[in-house]
Order: structure tokens, then C-alpha cells, then sequence
């Protein structure tokens, strides 16, 4: 019986994995055919993007910007995790901020991002500290939901086990809440990683002179498709590297079920 489930479930991975492959296959075919009939300004060949794409990552005055972009993502990601987690450990360390935190996130969820991106520039300039600017304030509110979510379902016989063997808050917290959290923290570390790469495009077209957003708007300024193409697929792959390198073994870590 346990063999015969076996083979029925790898045979639906292989035939998964086939229609998968022949989707990507007929997507490609058909880009080229209406790349045929189309001017490269409009629709660029394949092989044109393809070598485009590469370009932002072998090209010495083009990596620079593609590690510009990949550094001030992994920057915001990290900021607005510390900031929503420490929002949310203020909100439950001291009940009388919990108002306050809650309309913070009512703030920074409803603000619209082209705002924020605005602002940035005018308050910072064409800067690195603009970027981060509007995407650390985009990004926080996933990370105090996360946070405040994990910590509330913290294990309070746990907490209370351990506050039994020493009276050090500190250790408490690193030695007992860090881990109980790590799960959630993972998930904010995640989500906010994705849609990071996304806010990265529209601070850097507003307030950037170099990254793969101040790549785009050259392009477009210049009727460069391939160009365009190839900046948004080296933004799906730098995602892809991240998630399956550094994300995906911590959740595998922290929380075996998730991944």
C-alpha cells in the first residue's frame, strides 16, 4: 500500500513538474513569435533580454548596480525587522503604547507607497537614505504584525518556567522569547524580502542614481525593452537566490512544517 503511494505521488511530481517545464516552453515560444513580428523597441527577442540580463551581472558598470539594489533591500529588510519587532515588544511590555503602536500601523498600511517615495526625495534627496527611507516605512508594518503575532502566542508556562531560574529579564528574552519567536520573525523576514524587491524598483526610479529602478527609468528613456525585461528578471532571480539560499534553511530550521 505504502509502495503504491509512493509511485502515485512521485508519478504526479514528474507529471507536475512536465507541465510546469512545457507551460515555460509555450510562455518562451510564444514571446518569440510575436518578437518576430514586432519592433525590438516593443517586444525584444529572448536571446536579446537573455544577454541583457546577463550583462547585470557580469558587466563591471552595470553589477555595481544590481549589488546596489541587492544591498540596500537586504538593509531595509533587516531595519524593518528590528522597528516592528521593537514596536511590537513595546506594545506588550508597556499596555499603556499599545494604542499608539496600533495606529502606527494603521499609518504606515494605508499610506500610499508613491507617497511615501515622494517624500523621501523631498526630504533626503536623490539618496541612499531616501531608498531606505521609504522602504524600511513600507515594510515595518509586516514585521510588527509577524512579531505581535508570534508574541502572542508565546507559551506563557514556558515564560514563566523560565523567569523560575533566573531573574534576568535579558536572558529571559534571548535565551527563551528570541527562540519561541523565530518562526514568525522567518515569516516576516520572508515576506518582507519579496515585496522589498518590488518597493525597491519605485524608490530608486524617484530617488536613486544608481540601482537596477535607476537602470529602468534609463531604459525607458531610451526605448530599451531588452533592457527593461532583463531588470525585472534579475530581480526575480536575485529574489529566487535569496529565498532558496538564506529564507528557506531557516525556515527549515526554526519551522519544519511551514517549509
Amino acid at each position: 500500500m505504502q509502495a503504491d503511494t509512493y509511485r502515485l505521488s512521485r508519478r504526479t511530481r514528474v507529471y507536475g513538474e512536465l507541465i510546469a517545464n512545457a507551460f515555460v516552453l509555450a510562455v518562451i515560444g510564444g514571446w518569440w513569435f510575436a518578437a518576430n513580428h514586432l519592433p525590438a523597441s516593443v517586444m525584444p527577442r529572448p536571446e536579446q533580454v537573455g544577454r541583457s540580463l546577463l550583462d547585470l551581472f557580469v558587466d563591471p558598470t552595470l553589477i555595481v548596480h544590481t549589488l546596489a539594489s541587492t544591498a540596500r533591500v537586504i538593509a531595509a529588510v533587516l531595519m524593518s525587522l528590528a522597528l516592528g519587532g521593537g514596536f511590537a515588544l513595546l506594545a506588550r511590555n508597556v499596555p499603556v503604547t499599545e494604542g499608539a503602536v496600533n495606529r502606527l500601523l494603521v499609518l504606515l498600511n494605508s499610506f500610499p507607497s508613491l507617497g511615501w517615495a515622494l517624500l523621501g526625495v523631498i526630504w533626503l534627496g536623490v539618496s541612499t537614505p531616501s531608498v531606505l527611507f521609504v522602504e524600511v516605512a513600507i515594510l515595518t508594518p509586516f514585521s510588527l504584525v509577524n512579531v505581535r503575532e508570534g508574541l502572542a502566542r508565546l507559551d506563557n508556562d514556558a515564560l514563566e518556567m523560565g523567569r523560575s531560574f533566573t531573574r534576568n529579564p535579558w536572558r529571559v528574552f534571548v535565551k527563551l522569547i528570541v527562540p519561541l519567536l523565530m518562526p514568525y520573525l522567518v515569516a516576516a523576514l520572508r515576506v518582507s524580502y519579496g515585496i522589498g524587491w518590488k518597493i525597491a524598483l519605485v524608490a530608486e526610479i524617484f530617488g536613486a542614481e544608481t540601482g537596477l529602478g535607476y537602470l529602468m527609468i534609463q531604459a525607458e528613456a531610451n526605448a530599451d525593452a531588452a533592457r527593461v525585461v532583463a531588470t525585472c528578471l534579475a530581480i526575480v532571480v536575485l529574489f529566487t537566490l535569496g529565498d532558496r539560499l538564506a529564507i528557506e534553511p531557516l525556515a527549515k530550521r526554526f519551522h519544519p512544517a511551514a517549509s
